[in-house]
């Protein structure tokens, strides 16, 4: 995957700014533990660390390469190019010749070839820079789906980008502000964040499926991919045999590595899909079994209460599938001491509060999964691309005139107006803020002529699910692997079959009555019928009372210290009254509990980050 960083600058000669790049690129350590590039000329400047999984020896970043004696490209890059080896062959034949066997070549030669509608060829994750020297000009893409993160910031005629917000930090140019608008992300929105959005004062990201080039005469952003809508023609068999086939391609591609690969594995439909097609695909090529994970809490038995998020148990169904499937499985036992002394972890990996325990049990999760692997394949956004959660199917969202998980994730008696000081409710007017977000994405949705206005709704809620709720589990996956130095890829966000599964019509992705329908059909006879039809259960939580018992403490700490920066923009009484309220504690997602753990996570940011409100 890697870590890339890069500054271009019309006013500075960047012969002299080494040491600032190498800063920059010293942030980026732990996504490329492999090695290290850095690249200088007079107005751009490129660095890069390598975590390295095609072509092991020759694939070294930063890149150069010749068109003609007077024209040279450079690129930095993170990802996967999971068709290279087609486009290799295309290249070829168009006279390109390669002197490595790494995708990076591959893209840099389609950039070469195509320019900037290089990227309408490549099937893959991917954050990339690239300078064009006969043109005075830096290129930057990033994937359709945003599994790849490039934020950026614009300075004086100067332009500087990273895979992640503390490589941009690392600059002079970038200041850690943080506006109204910044904070109204912190806020009103969260766990989502506005697309395109970096939090600090005109800091930005890429949008999944944008360009954009930046050159003397300034920035010119492009979109080069979105969602269209158009009547499904398949009938059910065709579209479950196609999802199979599309999944059965996603997979064996993405198995393609130079490096240990293994599969994350939670007894769910998603995961089980992918680690049973794994599982066929490596049997065929004759590679032996595949290797599984999963996470589990110390006496989760003891304390599991089932919830409508979290029906079950994984551990049982876990153990189905690996004796199904036949796997080399490990099991990932986590304890509440493990996620306290690890609860700064998310922050300092996202540069930015994160969800509490979730992120923590990710990190540990890959921290383990690192010894054996460098490459993991997830189930990830089946449930975005599908329709599997539950405001899906739930006629409160259906009528909530607002993003679809709001009933799911706030709490009903614990308002953000409530949670913020007066002066800064009054400053940043969340729900105004949250509302006029909420319209902008709606203003976004590809309609359908002809549709009815419950299937209307429909698509708009599945608009909203993959564009503002998927990038958010996308940002904490890609964090919380990158910080130990693992590459995690998401077969379900692969473009060809969001485009198929976009378009079918909600009966039929919900046929025979259950979340995603359509995929347990595409998936019949792979995989045992109780797990193939198992019902739905979250990512697994701490239900042991010691870690609410240990946020609730953290955050009574917070409130007592008058150092604490958060104080300035809470209501310290409420917080304290909900502190000593434990009839509303509970480990669910709009509990008290994550609460604690969002505000005590801001007020670490603020100090670790230096944070600057203005």
């Amino acid at each position: 995957m890697c870590g890339i960083t890069g500054w271009v600058d019309w006013n500075t000669d960047l012969n002299q700014q080494k040491d600032i790049l190498q800063a920059m690129a010293d942030t980026l350590e732990c996504r490329g533990p492999d090695a290290e590039g850095i690249w200088l000329s007079t107005n751009a400047a490129f660095a890069h660390r390598r975590l390295a999984i095609i072509d092991l020896e020759g694939g070294s970043q930063p890149m150069i390469a010749n068109k003609t004696e007077e024209n040279d490209y450079v690129i930095t890059y993170s990802g996967e190019i999971y068709n290279y080896i087609e486009l290799t062959k295309e290249l070829k034949s168009r006279g390109h010749s390669f002197k490595t066997q790494s995708d990076t070549e591959v893209l840099l030669r389609s950039y070469i070839e195509w320019g900037a509608s290089c990227v309408e060829h490549l099937n893959g994750i991917f954050a990339f820079g690239i300078w064009d020297k006969n043109k005075q000009e830096l290129f930057l893409a990033r994937d359709r789906l945003g599994v790849k993160p490039l934020f950026y910031a614009i300075r004086d005629g100067a332009i500087v980008f990273g895979s992640e917000l503390k490589a941009l930090l690392a600059n002079p140019l970038v200041q850690p502000i943080v506006d109204r608008e910044g904070l109204s992300e912190i806020f009103a929105l969260f766990p989502i964040r506005t697309p395109g959005h970096g939090i600090f004062k005109d800091v930005k990201e890429i949008r999944p499926g944008y360009t954009l080039r930046f050159n003397r005469d300034g920035s010119h952003p492009t979109q080069y991919w979105k969602l269209e809508s158009h009547p499904h023609q398949d009938d059910p068999e065709t579209t479950a045999m196609k999802i199979r086939e599309l999944l059965y391609d996603i997979v064996q591609r993405q198995l393609i590595s130079d490096v240990p690969i293994c599969t994350l594995l939670s007894g769910g439909l998603d995961s089980s899909s992918i680690t049973a097609l794994s599982a066929e695909i490596l049997n065929r090529q004759k590679k032996g079994k595949v290797q599984t994970f999963s996470v589990d809490y110390q006496d989760s038995e003891k304390h599991f209460q089932a919830t409508p998020a979290h029906p079950s148990l994984d551990s049982p169904w876990v153990k189905k599938v690996v004796d199904h499937v036949d796997t080399n499985h490990h099991n990932i036992v986590l304890d509440t001491p493990d996620l306290i002394e690890n609860f700064l972890v998310p922050l300092r990996a996202r540069d930015l509060p994160s969800m509490g325990d979730i992120d923590m049990s990710l990190y540990l999760l890959f921290k383990e999964l690192k010894k054996y692997a460098t490459v993991a394949l997830s189930g990830e956004s089946a449930d975005e691309v599908f329709g599997g959660y539950p405001w899906f199917h739930s006629k409160i969202s259906l009528d909530a005139n607002t993003f679809p998980w709001i009933p799911f994730t706030q709490s009903k008696n614990i308002s953000i107006e409530g949670i913020l000081s007066k002066e800064w409710a009054d400053k940043i007017h969340p729900q105004a803020y949250l509302d006029r977000r909420y319209r902008e994405a709606l203003d976004e949705v590809p309609q359908l002529t002809g549709e009815s206005e419950e299937d209307k709704r429909i698509r708009e809620i599945f608009y909203l699910t993959l564009t503002r709720w998927l990038p958010t589990l996308l940002d904490r996956k890609d964090r919380m692997s990158m910080a130990v130095g693992l590459e995690v890829r998401v077969p379900f966000c692969d473009h060809r079959l969001v485009e198929y599964v976009w378009n079918i019509p909600w009966e039929l992705k919900n046929i025979g009555g259950q979340e995603k329908g359509i995929l347990r059909r595409a998936m019949e006879g792979l995989l045992p019928n109780d797990v193939l039809y198992r019902k739905k259960s979250a990512y697994p939580m701490t239900q042991n009372p010691s870690y609410a018992r240990a946020m609730r403490q953290r955050m009574l700490e917070v409130v007592m210290n008058p150092q604490s920066p958060i104080l300035e923009l809470i209501n310290a009484k409420k917080v304290h009254a909900i502190i000593h309220n434990p009839t509303e504690d509970s480990s669910s997602y709009n509990g008290p509990t994550y609460l604690f753990a969002y505000l005590c996570q801001i007020n670490e940011w603020m100090k670790e980050y230096n944070v600057i409100i203005h």
